[in-house]
């Protein structure tokens, strides 16, 4: 689970079930449940939006590296 989600992700996923659940047994299946569930897709939207992000800076991290190491590799030569 780690491989897809940090800690941060994992506890806010958790806390706003929590609090999903919660709702849904104090307040019933009532118009509010629609609310709730708004914020809890909310937040899981989030989440993975920020590890398509985190997974396209790692992509652009290695093409930079590659870009470095070929960049030394020509200076080399060219010495």
């Amino acid at each position: 689970m780690e491989k897809y989600f940090d800690v941060g992700s994992l506890v806010v996923i958790g806390i706003t079930f929590f609090l999903f659940v919660l709702a849904l047994l104090v307040k019933g299946a009532t118009h509010d449940l629609l609310l709730e569930a708004g914020v809890f897709l909310v937040s899981v939207k989030l989440i993975m939006m920020g590890y398509k992000t985190k997974k396209e800076h790692e992509r652009i991290f290695a093409e930079l590296q590659a870009i470095r190491q070929d960049s030394k590799k020509q200076k080399k030569e060219q010495v």
